[in-house]
């Protein structure tokens, strides 16, 4: 269980970065991943609040928080590079969908940046498949609260 709570510490550290840096920064040194590809729908390909700058920070600030933690600075690299992944999977969709860039889609938002990170350290946590819907259920309805509460 003590696994599960850090690696739920993980996510919100690999997550959060990302919009905390936005908050801190604002527009500096933010370039959009995409660079405004526009794809034939002519949406964009991500979406002007995917940056380099939060995908960076996120593997960098979540990389420290897991040695920390003591889990070794690849395990946090690891699962960054994962809820970044799963977080441009949901925004590429939500692309397609016509949503604007920052909207919210409960559900979508949250569990591929869970569960990609969870899914990919199993073996190395010893994760069983009850605690990955765990970790993900958790995630989902703490993020879903944040976002209510407006933080």
């Amino acid at each position: 269980m003590v696994l599960v709570v850090e690696f739920l510490l993980l996510l919100l550290l690999a997550n959060g970065t990302p919009v905390l840096a936005h908050r801190l920064l604002k527009q500096r040194f933010a370039r959009p991943l995409d660079g405004g590809l526009r794809l034939p729908d002519g949406q964009p390909l991500f979406g002007t609040s995917k940056t380099l700058r939060g995908i960076v920070l996120s593997v960098v600030v979540t990389s420290l928080g897991s040695a920390e933690l003591g889990l070794g600075w690849q395990l946090g690299a690891l699962t960054a590079a994962l809820a970044m992944t799963g977080d441009l999977c949901s925004s590429f969709i939500k692309r397609r969908m016509k949503l604007p860039s920052s909207s919210n889609a409960p559900v979508l938002d949250q569990v591929p940046e869970s569960l990609f990170p969870a899914l990919a350290c199993q073996s190395q946590l010893g994760f069983s498949i009850t605690g990955i819907l765990l970790i993900v259920t958790v995630f989902l309805i703490g993020n879903l609260l944040a976002n209510r509460l407006g933080v």
